[in-house]
């Protein structure tokens, strides 16, 4: 094929040639994400990173960050840790204009950390679905699945062997 699809319509005109069934090209261009707000106009979504699970809900507001009842600042002291969690407001172009009040329970502060940011843009793309493309870019969509590995039997740790013994 030497076209290159780069639109729907290039798409269609490629699904006509062939005779097939138009329908799913049309079903892909009226897909419209309608913005998910419960009755307090809040989003709310759930974040997972490592052992780690955070409920997250964001409302209008002036950036207020509370994090297990207490200011973000507080909650997570390491600067870096603050940088994570405002990445989805800094890739959307949002920064300011939204509080979160986040609940994390389970792992470390890195992980909660990471949980956190991935509720954040959960909500911020269920808030506003024309965010969805900058934050699916950058990757904040997507759950880090790394997962401490198991420990195996006859193993000292996951992977490492117990000492090599000739006699």
């Amino acid at each position: 094929m030497a076209d290159e699809i780069n639109t729907l319509e290039d798409l269609k005109d490629v699904v006509t040639e062939a005779g097939g069934d138009t329908s799913v090209v049309a079903e892909a261009e009226t897909i419209q994400r309608e913005p998910v707000r419960d009755a307090l106009g809040r989003a709310y979504a759930t974040g997972k990173r490592k052992d780690a699970v955070a409920r997250v809900w964001i409302k209008p507001g002036s950036g207020k960050v509370t994090v297990n009842g207490k200011p973000q600042n507080e909650y997570f002291a390491r600067p870096v840790l603050q940088m994570i969690l405002a990445q989805p407001f800094t890739v959307s172009g949002t920064e300011g204009q939204f509080d979160v009040v986040a609940t994390v329970k389970g792992g470390g502060l890195s992980g909660q950390a990471g949980a956190v940011k991935h509720g954040v843009s959960k909500a911020l793309q269920l808030y506003d679905p024309s965010l969805r493309g900058a934050l699916k870019a950058a990757g904040f969509l997507t759950r880090d699945s790394r997962v401490v590995e198991r420990k195996k039997y006859g193993k000292a740790k996951a992977r490492k062997s117990f000492q090599f013994s000739k006699r």
